[in-house]
């Protein structure tokens, strides 16, 4: 039976038709039913069938390390959670949640902090990722609201992409444009310090300094105003604007002062300007880059200033577009799942206050907003958090200064952690774990980036002792003494509730309003479809705020820092192509880890060369908060002065790319969103006496060495590995038992050990001081293998009669390597991507390999005509 339900990943919201094939297995297509998708899906999207194994779940509640009944662990949560509020108060307690949450997830959890426990400290890991964006539409709008769709890039003639490796982290957007520009020749501007795979299409490329956007965008409306596009009318009807505004505007905002602020060349910046005032159906989609500043807030109104004066809002093909970055991060907005926000997008005003009490039948409203995420831990480490839950998400690895933020979950005296993943950097801090349901057997709504709410379906039968997310919490308010208020039997009971609170006193004045479901039948809510509310926002030309009119906000370009003596780079930190946060479920799926097998900082070769850094080295990133160590990738496509490191590793996966150790705990002022793109730092050579890897069958487990860094492969894992000192003791820790096969050159510095059991490989170590390493992907393969290679073979690392070398994983939907297409190019004479995708298939699924699949054509051109 084939299920309708949606991805599990980021904010786009993908449509899934899922089959059920087994107990825990499932064939996965895109849906093309499904407004967002059209039948697409990432790689990410396309694999999630290798992530729905019980492997690493957290199957039954846990009290300090020990098996426990629910009812117990339950008792004592609501019994902590209690005491806290009776001898310190309710803000002694704090929830911190996940966009991974389901809106009716999101819905118990903000009721029962907000309206019963009353505190709002209740705040969401989508303070990391979008929350300046949130702040942005509040000052211009009045309401959190995204005012734009997917299909407004159907209908675009200019699309400037600011701050987002789309390409990567929102592939299937990134495909609409690209049929965008084929269908209608939409232009393409990207604005980002990095050239990433984004870059590869576009028709121009702004390598702006990090955090020059509000010199860029105030520029641009400061010519929007010269060259006479300014909308009088539209303004004049629709839009407040301050006396002095146009005068700060145009403080710095000539083209060369803008130019020198943001580091481009003036006939760039003159080219971007040109074509936004030549096109009036133009979508400025943002991103992490935008909102992940220490001036996000203040970077989102410059953009939404410029598309509200040129009155270039409400309209098809014209809006700017926040593009969010979690599956619900929009759906925990439309509760209140922000500690700045009460609930269904009403803020802290007393008459909002009294109104939701009301509705909710609570005597304790909070009254004002909470500690929001970094001045959340901050407290906890103050001592002013006495009990702490901590709901599908890892604080330990994904804030700022996870050093300091460990230090604090160890600190604080009661810690809960609801999750699927039973060993996570942050639940080795729990007093209590509690197992949650998992994507493929919740069961509820989402909200994506443009505003459809989608159902999100069960296909497996819940493990072990596991219970939704929203059980799990009303089960604790109810012992908490709201037993009537908590009385939820199924999704659609909260549901129904939360759409009759959108509702509820609203008269129009908040445009998400979902009334329409206020009263839907089980069988409507099982059945419902994808369908987006607030219709095309704005398009009558008025806003959710007392005057009816948007605002346009004075923002002026803060001072940019040089760089300091002793921290003389700027970090810049983000995701990966086919990883996904803290890798709990991508890094179960063996194509996933083929794409990057390591974490890697990326480093312009001049600085490469000036630091004594090659390619492959070790590098030690270090900055005021932590350091950790990388594997370098030396990249042009870095500014200089600048290095770029992944989000995604944890101690479970990796001795070092511990990405999250190295950020400031500096946030936006307006927003709380913290600055994780230009943290200053230093990058260091890591010399070694030996490096090697290990492929073995069973999870090696925690390795003791300098660099030991696991990625799942088909069979196993694969181990990168480097350090100082006699490597042999690796052989004794890594190596199962078994028929060894070894040789040991000591002139050379290498040894080689197998292990064979049954007639089959179950693991092979590989270490060298001065020599080279055999490839690795035949090694893996023969964890497959029914039969073990020959001994010489196992030695020697390769096959005695060699297949092709097909070299990196380009696109890792059809498990297609870089050589194989270079080869395919040179012999086919390919000459676009297309062509490669019918001659290879690469690039024809997701697509978020086209832009690497462009540059090795540009590269056989280049070597063509060299």
């Amino acid at each position: 039976m084939s299920i309708r339900t949606t991805c599990a990943y980021c904010g786009v919201g993908c449509g899934i038709v899922a089959t059920v094939t087994g107990e825990r297995s499932v064939e996965i297509r895109g849906d093309a039913d499904h407004p967002a998708n059209g039948g697409r899906l990432c790689s990410k999207g396309t694999h999630l069938g290798e992530t729905t194994s019980l492997e690493g779940r957290l199957l039954y509640p846990e009290i300090n390390g020990k098996r426990a009944s629910w009812d117990k662990a339950l008792d004592l949560v609501a019994k902590r959670f209690r005491d806290a509020v009776v001898q310190h108060g309710p803000n002694s307690v704090a929830f911190y949640v996940s966009g991974q949450l389901l809106t009716e997830d999101y819905y118990v959890a903000n009721k029962l902090m907000k309206g019963f426990i009353g505190s709002a400290n209740i705040d969401t890991n989508s303070r990391l990722c979008m929350s300046s964006a949130v702040a942005g539409h509040l000052r211009a709008f009045g309401e959190d609201v995204v005012p734009a769709s997917y299909d407004d890039l159907d209908a675009a003639d200019l699309i400037v992409l600011v701050g987002s490796n789309t390409a990567w982290c929102h592939p299937i957007v990134y495909q609409r444009i690209m049929a965008a520009r084929a269908a209608r020749g939409a232009k393409l501007v990207v604005i980002d310090p990095r050239r990433t795979e984004t870059c590869e299409d576009a028709d121009l490329h702004l390598a702006i300094r990090p955090g020059s956007d509000v010199a860029l965008f105030n520029g641009l409306l400061a010519h929007c105003r010269e060259a006479g596009i300014i909308d009088p009318a539209y303004l004049s009807q629709s839009v407040d604007v301050p006396d002095d505004f146009w005068e700060k505007v145009g403080e710095e905002s000539d083209l060369w002062s803008v130019a020198r602020a943001c580091d481009v060349q003036p006939a760039d910046l003159r080219r971007f300007f040109d074509l936004f005032a030549a096109n009036p159906r133009a979508v400025t989609m943002f991103s992490q880059g935008v909102n992940q500043s220490l001036r996000g807030t203040d970077q989102v109104n410059a953009i939404t200033n410029v598309h509200l004066a040129t009155g270039r809002i409400g309209k098809p093909g014209a809006a700017p577009f926040s593009i969010t970055g979690q599956p619900n991060a929009m759906g925990g907005r439309e509760v209140g799942g922000l500690a700045s926000t009460l609930a269904a997008h009403m803020d802290f005003a007393a008459e909002n206050v009294v109104r939701v009490a009301r509705f909710w039948g609570a005597e304790a409203v909070a009254p004002k907003p909470g500690l929001k995420a970094v001045d959340l831990f901050r407290s906890i480490a103050e001592g002013r958090i006495k009990a702490l839950w901590v709901m599908a998400t890892n604080p330990a690895v994904s804030m700022p200064d996870a050093g300091a933020v460990r230090e604090a979950l160890a600190a604080c005296p009661f810690v809960v952690v609801s999750d699927c993943i039973a060993d996570t950097d942050t639940s080795r801090f729990a007093d209590v774990k509690l197992p949650a349901a998992g994507w493929g057997e919740k069961d509820g709504t989402v909200t994506n980036s443009e505003r459809v709410i989608s159902r999100q379906r069960r296909l497996f039968a819940l493990p072990g002792e596991a219970k939704p997310d929203w059980w799990i919490v009303k089960e604790v308010g109810r012992r908490m003494g709201w037993t009537g208020e908590f009385a939820y039997s199924r999704p659609a009971d909260i549901y129904r509730e939360h759409a009759r609170l959108s509702a509820y006193q609203n008269g129009g004045t908040r445009l998400f309003d979902i009334g329409r479901h206020s009263a839907i039948s089980n069988a409507d809510y099982e059945a419902m479809a994808p369908w987006r509310w607030g219709g095309q926002p704005f398009a009558d030309g008025r806003f959710p705020t007392p005057s009816g009119r948007a605002r346009l906000v004075p923002v002026a370009q803060a001072p940019l820092p040089a760089p300091l003596v002793n921290w003389p780079m700027t970090l810049n930190t983000g995701r990966y192509r086919d990883q996904w946060h803290t890798m709990t479920r991508t890094g179960l799926s063996p194509r996933l880890g083929s794409h990057r097998r390591e974490p890697l900082v990326e480093i312009h070769p001049e600085d490469a060369d000036a630091l004594g850094i090659a390619e492959g080295d070790l590098a030690r990133v270090s900055t005021p908060q932590g350091v950790s160590v990388f594997r370098a990738t030396l990249s042009d496509g870095q500014r200089r002065g600048e290095i770029f490191t992944p989000i995604h590793w944890t101690d479970r996966q990796s001795t070092g790319g511990r990405t999250g150790l190295l950020p400031r705990p500096l946030v936006d002022p307006h927003s709380g969103q913290p600055g994780f793109k230009s943290t200053p730092a230093k990058a260091e050579r890591v010399a070694v006496e030996w490096r090697g890897f290990l492929v073995t069958r069973d999870d090696p487990g925690a390795i003791d060495a300098l660099w030991a860094t696991r990625i799942r492969v088909a069979q196993g894992w694969l181990v990168e590995l480097a350090g100082e000192g006699d490597p042999a003791r690796l052989i004794r820790q890594l190596l199962p038992k078994g028929e060894r096969i070894e040789t040991v050159d000591a002139a050379r510095g290498q040894m080689r050990h197998a292990v064979v059991s049954g007639g089959r490989l179950i693991a092979a170590l590989y270490l060298s001081r001065t020599g080279s390493l055999p490839p690795r992907d035949w090694l893996i393969a023969q964890l497959a293998e029914a039969a073990a290679p020959s001994p010489i073979e196992l030695l020697a690392g390769r096959s005695a009669a060699p297949a092709p070398d097909h070299g990196p994983i380009v696109c890792v939907c059809f498990d297609v390597g870089m050589k194989t297409i270079l080869a395919a190019i040179g012999a086919q004479q390919l000459t676009t991507v297309e062509a490669v995708g019918g001659a290879l298939s690469a690039g024809t699924n997701c697509g978020s390999c086209r832009p690497a699949i462009q540059r090795l054509i540009g590269q056989s051109k280049e070597t063509a005509h060299g």
